[in-house]
């Protein structure tokens, strides 16, 4: 379906937000209320180009923010513009039928400033923050093999942590005749160091990353999040950080009444 109009002062994103409708989720069974502009919306929301509010940081008032703040610990803000193939339901046999659609990313320097003064570790709120995260990786891979990639170079498509892991060894592992992987360090270092020359105070790329069982998590150390639907490539990326034992986590939630999906109850994975 096509759209035009005749005023070139209003952009579609304008006409949307005027007679558009909050897409809540459907499950809900009921019609959208004016409360769901302010409770299926992060508070730390600043940015639009999502399709879909990062439920996980539903969890995260004000006054928790203000309380993580009090006990020093370092947060940040990244963006990820999540696109509809994240909801798209694996419907190939195999995982490798699966496409997941390019997603837009934008990390601030600062991030990349703490997850190196961190030893590259962290603990992320949401799968839309895991994605973000763990590409930063394939991208410094990048980085270091073309130190001035384009943008459109820095995209990380979505097979390529496996193709890259399939061709490297652990880093500190014996010499098996494959070159050593990067380590996330590394790869941080030489994120900050295409940002210094670039003088850039955010990087810009995007993804299709997509993570299942067989992945190796480089950054992301600990996790927030929901509890996903069946055939979702977010109980995939769940299954990958768990080692394969999710349906443990998910008997003892459905055993005890927990909610499920965007308005449902958070659980801090630590695999």
């Amino acid at each position: 379906m096509d759209f035009d109009w005749d005023n070139d002062q209003v952009t579609w994103a304008d006409i949307l937000e005027a007679v558009g409708e909050l897409p809540i989720p459907p499950y809900l069974n009921r019609e959208t209320q004016e409360s769901d502009k302010t409770t299926y919306q992060t508070v730390y929301s600043k940015i639009k180009g999502s399709v879909a509010a990062p439920t996980a940081g539903l969890h995260f008032t004000e006054r928790v923010l203000a309380d993580l703040d009090a006990h020093g610990i370092d947060r940040e803000e990244v963006t990820l513009h999540v696109g509809a193939g994240t909801f798209k339901p694996v419907k190939s046999e195999e995982i490798a039928g699966h496409e997941m659609h390019t997603e837009y990313i934008s990390i601030p320097r600062s991030t990349i400033d703490k997850l190196i003064a961190h030893d590259g570790r962290c603990i992320a709120v949401g799968t839309t923050s895991v994605r973000t995260l763990e590409s930063l990786y394939y991208i410094g891979v990048t980085l270091d093999r073309s130190p001035d990639a384009s943008e459109e170079e820095l995209h990380v498509q979505q097979w390529a942590p496996y193709e890259y892991d399939a061709h490297t060894r652990p880093a500190g592992s014996p010499d098996n005749g494959r070159p050593e992987a990067l380590t996330t360090l590394q790869a941080l270092h030489c994120i900050r160091d295409y940002m210094d020359r670039h003088e850039l105070s955010a990087l810009h790329t995007s993804t299709q990353i997509i993570i299942a069982p067989g992945y190796t998590y480089h950054i992301v150390q600990m996790m927030v999040t929901n509890f996903h639907q069946p055939q979702s490539t977010l109980l995939l990326l769940v299954s990958a950080f768990v080692h394969g034992d999710w349906r443990t986590i998910y008997d003892y939630a459905l055993a005890h009444d927990f909610r499920i999906l965007s308005y449902g109850d958070s659980s801090l994975l630590i695999p």
